[in-house]
This record gives structure tokens, C-alpha cells and sequence, in this order.
């Protein structure tokens, strides 16, 4: 039986380089006509004539493939402004109506404000109001109770020191 030797070999990377511009076709463009001129069974103002009409289709194939791209360069770009332009409408729009939503909220709170304001006034000059309505009822009041206290009440001299006039006098309390 073969015995067999397995064998480690280190990792390499390879890089493959690709250039596949208009230089490569151009280059193959070239090599080809080149190649056609040597082994062509013509004579050479066949060849040329070959040649010219070849060179005529591939100019008027580069012209329509130029026009298409170009029109749809154009095509791409008129998307893309209008696009834009959408966007940038919408954009306006929301801008605006952001806006107005803050203005009328704006007037909105105002209104509150100036509501609220007018209702505390209203209430602080109804409140002042009745205190003077009351400060003016307890001081005819007082003043009536006064007169018709002092008509039935004992003079201050004859009451202890620190009685109430008019009010029964304290017993004294036996210790």
C-alpha cells in the first residue's frame, strides 16, 4: 500500500485586475480590422470599400447608442428634478400649514389669555366688592351695636379689670 504525504501549503490571495474600459475594445476594434486586412481573399478596394461602409454603420450604431444615452440622461434627469420639485412642494406645503396651525394656536391662546384675564378681573372687582359691601355692613353694624349697647350696657369703671362689658361677671373660684 502507497503511502501518501500530505503536503501544507500557505494561503496566498490572488488579485485579478480587470480593465475592461474603452482602451480594451478599442484595442480589439483595432486587432480585429488589422487581422481581416491580412487574410481577407478580396482585393484591396473591395476591402476599403468593406471598410468604409463598416466604419459608416458602426458611426451611425455609435450616433443612435450617443442619442439613447443622451436621451435617457435627459430622461433620468427631468425624473429626478421633478422628483425634487415634489419633494420640495410637499416640503413647502407642510411648512405652511405647520404655520398656520401655530398661528391659530397662537391666536387661540390669546383669546384664552385674554379671556381668563378679563374673567380674574371681573371676579377680583366682584370680590373687592362684596369685601367693601361687608366692611361697610359690619362697620354700620358695629356702629348700631354700639349705640344700643351703649344704651344697655354697664359703664367700663364698674366692670373688674379685664372684663368684657356687657358680659357676666366671673365667680370667684374657692381654692
Amino acid at each position: 500500500m502507497a503511502r501518501y504525504e500530505q503536503e501544507y501549503y500557505e494561503p496566498y490571495i490572488i488579485i485579478e485586475r480587470r480593465d475592461s474600459g474603452v482602451g480594451s475594445l478599442l484595442l480589439g476594434v483595432a486587432l480585429g480590422a488589422g487581422l481581416a486586412l491580412l487574410f481577407a481573399p478580396q482585393s484591396g478596394e473591395e476591402t476599403r470599400r468593406d471598410i468604409e461602409e463598416q466604419a459608416r454603420r458602426a458611426r451611425a450604431r455609435a450616433g443612435r447608442l450617443a442619442d439613447d444615452f443622451s436621451a435617457s440622461v435627459s430622461e433620468t434627469l427631468d425624473q429626478a428634478r421633478s422628483q425634487v420639485e415634489d419633494r420640495l412642494d410637499a416640503a413647502r406645503d407642510a411648512v405652511d400649514m405647520r404655520r398656520r396651525q401655530v398661528t391659530r394656536a397662537v391666536e387661540a391662546g390669546r383669546l384664552a389669555a385674554h379671556q381668563a384675564r378679563s374673567e380674574l378681573e371681573r371676579r377680583i372687582a366682584e370680590g373687592k366688592a362684596a369685601y367693601e359691601a361687608g366692611v361697610t355692613a359690619a362697620r354700620d353694624h358695629a356702629a348700631s351695636s354700639r349705640t344700643s349697647d351703649d344704651e344697655h350696657s354697664t359703664p367700663v369703671a364698674d366692670t373688674p379689670h379685664g372684663a368684657v362689658p356687657g358680659a357676666p361677671a366671673a365667680t370667684p373660684v374657692a381654692d
